[in-house]
């Protein structure tokens, strides 16, 4: 059953029903708590594509968190011949800890309903992580620099990175979540919640309602804690290792190279039609 969302005040949207036949999703195995590194991104994304081709996806839509996430969503994409598009997302460190997310914010690339196409500007969703604010002496004044910097940083990266891409409609879709890896989640809580922003609920008569048919996150490797937490805010959720002991992500690759805007570029023009 489809869980419901939840809108900028806290309270609960319905998501619309589908039926069983529908959305036949097989839960995945349980992930694999010890494994070899992974040799690279594209490697993970080979690995999680086979992963998610035992599940019943419809109308699969890719969406890849830029710039560490595009390569193994390209993977994902390509193996299920499914669009690519992006969830852009960007992080506000710690004072001191950069890698370390105290908040970040969220909008989504060309996709979007249909009820709203216009997505050359969407807002950023901002979430907050107001434990680790506490522990690691940032402020809200702190947190609302970064929110207007990372703004900033994310326009130009949507413009650099879309370059005029046609919109893919999230109306009806299957939509993947995929990124390399999670450490505290809260990049991802924010890329869920602009996601979630950009389907309108029902009306009162329980019409009208645009959107994915589901939601699934799909990454290689993730703390257990953090991917049960996550879990509830999707409809599904697949993750090929859960270190008992987690590090950062980068530990557990072989190469985990920084990936430059280019790639992302040549990403996206090689995937699939967005109309696909």
């Amino acid at each position: 059953m489809l869980q419901d969302a939840e809108n900028e005040d806290g309270g609960r949207v319905p998501r619309p029903p589908a039926e069983e036949s529908d959305f036949p999703l097989v839960p995945p195995a349980q992930p694999v708590l010890e494994r070899a590194r992974f040799a690279d991104r594209r490697a993970a994304g080979r690995a999680l594509a086979k992963a998610l081709r035992t599940l019943a996806l419809p109308a699969p839509l890719v969406l890849a968190l830029p710039r560490g996430g595009v390569p193994v969503a390209a993977e994902v994409a390509r193996a299920l011949g499914a669009p690519l598009d992006l969830l852009m997302v960007r992080k506000i460190g710690a004072p001191g800890q950069p890698e370390l997310a105290v908040a970040a914010i969220a909008a989504l690339g060309a996709c979007g309903s249909s009820a709203a196409q216009d997505m050359s500007g969407p807002c950023p969703q901002t979430v907050v992580d107001v434990g680790l604010m506490a522990t690691t002496g940032a402020d809200q004044a702190f947190v609302d620099r970064g929110v207007a910097r990372e703004s900033a940083e994310l326009e130009r990266r949507r413009q650099r990175y879309l370059q005029g891409r046609a919109c893919v409609p999230l109306d009806g879709r299957t939509v993947i979540v995929v990124d390399d890896g999670i450490a505290t989640g809260t990049t991802l809580r924010a890329a869920l919640k602009a996601l979630r922003a950009a389907s309108p609920p029902r009306d009162l008569q329980g019409a009208g309602r645009a959107g994915p048919r589901a939601i699934v996150l799909a990454v290689p490797v993730a703390p257990a804690q953090v991917l049960a937490a996550l879990q509830a805010e999707v409809d599904a959720a697949v993750c090929l290792w859960t270190p008992p002991l987690f590090m950062a992500v980068g530990a557990h690759y072989r190469d985990f190279r920084q990936v430059s805007d280019e790639e992302v570029v040549a990403a996206l023009s090689g995937a699939a039609s967005p109309q696909a």
